[in-house]
């Protein structure tokens, strides 16, 4: 009998993926309005329902202004969030006389304790501590979440490091950056649809600003330093010594200007040799041939 009691009262875990979303400033937005507020709340809940029930997602709760919901698959999570921020930012001015509301999102993938249709333990904590760290219309998850989608979303990702939370041990989160193509429109939130490109978008567009940088000098010294790059050896050489003879010249006073001899002479000697190896290798060979 004993043994049969343990079984029924043993807690349930399963692993899932939680969002955790609230609306920002929400006590404010009551005192300022209290019925403009709750309709907006309602309407932006009703929204998100609706984004969580078509990514195969289930809401777990609401309190508040807060929802909690989970999901089978983490890609599926970070879709909903994504398009939950683009919903209410296309909402954002209808009508236009209510209150401006917007919704901070964390999302985790952990272990969790199920009792019925709720959820508890570290892996709820964790993503109500993430969407804390989150702006306004925006996104955070953690390094678990990350790890799964990282190159299944054309959506970049910027990486926050361990940042402290409260009552939960640090852990490495990403903000989610919405400002790719496929995150931009509307049109993207309807029908569901994101590329698989993942933030390989974000790295190549780096790398190439990066390049470009490289190739475009900001400064006169990077300038002469090109132009020095794509010279032959020996010109730049007979400019580096030239230069040294000058700056010589101009340090033991100029009543006695003599640095032109020797630059003549440097000057002269590389464009005598550099004509020479530019000759036509077919007269170097008749010429060779003949000496022979």
């Amino acid at each position: 009998m004993t043994d049969d009691r343990t079984t029924e009262n043993k807690v349930k875990r399963r692993l899932t993926t939680v969002l955790c979303a609230d609306a920002f400033g929400y006590s404010r937005l009551m005192e300022a309005d209290e019925a403009g507020t709750l309709e907006t709340l309602r309407r932006y809940r009703t929204a998100i329902a609706g984004l969580v029930e078509r990514h195969d997602g289930r809401i777990v709760n609401t309190w508040g202004d807060a929802v909690i919901a989970e999901f089978a698959s983490v890609v599926e999570a970070v879709q909903c969030a994504v398009e939950i921020q683009q919903e209410i930012s296309s909402q954002a001015s209808n009508p236009p006389d209510t209150p401006s509301m917007r919704f901070r999102i964390g999302i985790n993938l952990g272990d969790v304790m199920v009792d019925g249709t709720d959820i508890f333990g570290d892996g709820v904590n964790i993503a109500a501590r993430l969407q804390e760290l989150a702006e306004p219309g925006g996104v955070v998850i953690s390094a678990s979440v990350y790890d799964q989608v990282r190159n299944k979303l054309s959506v970049g990702f910027d990486c926050l490091g361990q940042r402290p939370m409260k009552n939960v041990a640090p852990v490495t989160s990403y903000r989610v950056t919405m400002d790719g193509r496929a995150a931009q429109g509307h049109s993207s939130a309807v029908d569901g649809s994101l590329a698989p490109q993942g933030d390989a978008v974000a790295a190549s567009e780096t790398d190439a600003r990066r390049i470009q940088d490289r190739h475009e000098p900001s400064t006169w010294m990077d300038f002469v330093s090109d132009r020095l790059a794509s010279l032959p050896r020996p010109v730049v050489a007979a400019l580096t010594v030239s230069g040294f003879l000058i700056l010589i010249n101009l340090f033991t006073g100029m009543h006695k200007i003599w640095f032109h001899w020797p630059v003549a002479v440097i000057l002269f000697g590389v464009i005598l040799r550099t004509a020479l190896g530019h000759r036509p290798a077919s007269g170097r060979r008749e010429r060779r041939a003949d000496r022979e």
